[in-house]
């Protein structure tokens, strides 16, 4: 397939995202930097995926996948990243669909995605930058980011947030349909394979923001599924590099 006019793209998966979407465009829109955008979508019932598809109108820059139900947002990056991988995009971004991963720090991912084969958004690099969350939510996210850290031997001050940028020859190199995880273990996951295969990675700190339209979809199996995951990785530590 030949290769796309422009060499980079940022992956949004999406589910009941609507209200939202037409906001992550118009504020992409000029943001971008150059970069394709493909919203990810898993069959949304508030019609997320028509959204999308209406909002392609005068935009060629703008893709839709749309995915027959809802599997997680690990499986839909998975498909994003064969997507992009296919059509022979150079750089790969990943963001939230909730406007909580700020547009306005894209041009820097992507700037340093030039200098280092993977980039990683962090909110709590050189200090917390959160809004609207509880205390409560706050510490345990600031705990768990800490605790995986440990465990699993990585430099990285925030695995679980999606806002990242690869170059796509780490990505074919990651093996990441072989993950398990569905929700954020596939992003912890992602870190600690980036890491395990020495990848010149590099965190960049952005201002996350508590989405403001819709629900959050963390749940407890999301958090006992990353539990797992960190439990399950924590020993591959200690053996050679899966090539």
């Amino acid at each position: 397939m030949s290769a796309p006019e422009t060499s980079g793209v940022i992956l949004v998966p999406t589910y009941c995202e609507s209200r939202n979407v037409p906001r992550l465009v118009a504020r992409l829109e000029s943001l971008r930097s150059g970069l394709d955008l493909v919203i990810i979508d898993d069959s949304s019932p508030d019609g997320t995926g028509q959204v999308a598809e209406d909002l392609r109108a005068g935009r060629p820059w703008l893709h839709v996948l749309h995915r027959p139900r809802k599997e997680g947002i690990g499986r839909a990056y998975a498909d994003g990243f064969d997507w992009a991988l296919e059509r022979g995009y150079a750089t790969v971004m990943m963001m939230d669909g909730d406007l909580s991963h700020d547009p306005a720090a894209v041009p820097e991912l992507l700037a340093a995605s030039r200098a280092h084969e993977a980039v990683f958004g962090s909110r709590y690099l050189n200090g917390v930058r959160v809004c609207n969350w509880s205390f409560g939510r706050l510490l345990l996210s600031k705990f768990s980011n800490d605790y995986i850290r440990w465990m699993l031997g990585v430099p990285s001050t925030d695995t679980t947030t999606a806002f990242k940028c690869y170059r796509s020859e780490v990505l074919r190199r990651l093996g990441y349909r072989r993950f398990r995880g569905r929700q954020n273990a596939f992003l912890i996951e992602l870190v600690y394979r980036t890491y395990r295969l020495g990848v010149d990675a590099v965190e960049v700190p952005f201002m996350f923001i508590e989405r403001e339209e819709g629900a959050s979809k963390m749940r407890l199996s999301i958090a006992l599924e990353s539990l797992w995951t960190v439990l399950r990785l924590f020993p591959t530590r200690f053996f050679p590099v899966r090539r």
